[in-house]
């Protein structure tokens, strides 16, 4: 781990290649797994705001689970995650040529709404964790099988993941942060290269 400010990024982010490939996944990280993505306070009433410009993209079994559910759920650990269809996938998701899309992702392209994604979903597959004893934030690489193809083209393009994902650690932490985080990152690369 790299301390920079009050964050703790994992090495992974620099040694980690990695670039999504939807046409290998089909987008399994959106319908994988036992709970929605996770969610910051501040994304609930956004959910709220943006769900009629959203809605249209989705389909019907989307909009009864979110009609019956809400547009987020809070789980068994009391933290809110996006709302599921029948425990299965996230009720954002929008499925298209056999690939799962998000429709807020979708909205948000056609500039129907300022929000692109929640950001989570967007800083995948880095996950964030409150270090409470230490009062910092760790940046972590999450090891999923299901990206695997996602690494295997990260490798042949030369791309580590903290490039891959320049646009929502920007999002998230802003630029001043990410070039500070890129800086030392390489700096770490060329130290342990020699």
């Amino acid at each position: 781990m790299i301390a920079i400010d009050d964050k703790l990024v994992s090495e992974d982010l620099l040694r980690i290649h990695f670039v999504c490939d939807l046409n290998a996944c089909k987008g399994a990280c959106c319908v994988e797994g036992d709970i929605g993505a996770p969610l910051d306070a501040d994304e609930l009433p956004t959910l709220d705001a943006i769900y009629p410009e959203v809605m249209p993209y989705l389909s019907e079994g989307s909009k009864r689970a979110i009609a019956e559910q809400g547009t987020y759920v809070i789980d068994e650990d009391g933290h809110a995650t996006t709302t599921l269809v029948q425990g299965k996938e996230c009720a954002y998701v929008v499925f298209k040529d056999s690939k799962a899309l998000c429709g807020i992702e979708m909205a948000w392209n056609d500039g129907k709404i300022a929000f692109p994604k929640p950001i989570s979903c967007h800083l995948y597959p880095v996950r964030l964790k409150n270090m409470r004893i230490m009062e910092m934030e760790a940046i972590n690489y999450d090891r999923w099988s299901i990206c695997a193809p996602a690494c295997k083209l990260g490798v042949s393009l030369k791309v580590p993941l903290y490039k891959f994902l320049k646009a929502p650690l920007t999002r998230k932490f802003g630029e001043a942060f990410y070039n500070k985080m890129s800086d030392l990152l390489e700096a770490y690369a060329a130290s342990t290269s020699k």
